[in-house]
């Protein structure tokens, strides 16, 4: 799941002489989102992939921090939650991978593409049918990219928070946005949404600290549609 910041602008409205004279036309239904999970399952059946952000120098970029994490602190597994198209993993350089997504229908081709490789592995996420008290589904690196802010829902939004701290032991990777930066004001597309990421981090999971804030060098508010609105913000457990 990646971001597309295309501004959402009001339509202008027809004057009413114009409308009493133009003939009688069925009006568009106003946009219903249909929920976090069900848009990208509809996104993905209808041809759609993760987007931009997991393309090109965006990809390369986060290829770059999180290959980078993996080989200085001798990361053996990651866990991610989000895998979406698989574009992303195709430049990661894990040892052991698991995959986790919410819909069914990407998931399945991302397993096709990969089923010759033997370190990855995959599986669907419903956060809402997800529970990991044992510690199971665990791995030395957990990491959400892309996706935090394209959860619309509050409950959905804490779900995955939980989800991605408990399943990982070491250290935990989010790219993601923060609404209390003042440039993630104003209205975005229906399908996205700015949660306070590091500030109900260190409120919810105090044994978990910020080990580095990593900017990313080609941010949205500088070059646009063509920028990305998100941060890497890596967490490690404290001892």
């Amino acid at each position: 799941m990646k971001a597309e910041q295309e501004m959402q602008h009001d339509a202008r409205a027809t004057p009413v002489a114009e409308q009493a004279a133009a003939p009688a036309v069925e009006q568009p239904k106003e946009y219903v989102f249909p929920g976090s999970a069900a848009y990208w399952e509809q996104r993905y059946a209808s041809g759609g992939n993760s987007g931009a952000g997991s393309r090109g120098v965006h990809a390369e970029f986060k290829a770059g921090v999180l290959n980078g994490i993996v080989a200085e602190h001798g990361v053996e597994s990651v866990i991610e939650f989000g895998c979406g198209d698989g574009e992303q993993l195709s430049l990661g350089r894990y040892p052991r991978y698991l995959g986790l997504d919410v819909a069914p229908t990407q998931l399945r081709k991302t397993m096709a593409r990969y089923a010759d490789d033997p370190a990855k592995s995959f599986a669907l996420y419903d956060p809402e049918s997800f529970a990991d008290p044992a510690g199971l589904i665990t791995a030395d690196m957990a990491m959400s990219l892309d996706v935090i802010y394209h959860l619309i829902e509050d409950g959905v939004y804490d779900l995955h928070l939980r989800h991605v701290f408990g399943a990982a032991k070491r250290f935990v990777v989010l790219f993601t946005s923060d609404a209390d930066d003042p440039s993630m004001q104003g209205q975005f597309a229906p399908h996205l949404r700015h949660h306070p990421v590091p500030r109900d981090v260190a409120e919810r999971f105090p044994e978990w600290k910020l080990r580095e804030k990593i900017d990313n060098p080609r941010p949205w508010r500088i070059e646009g549609e063509a920028g990305s609105i998100a941060d890497f913000y890596v967490y490690e457990r404290i001892e």
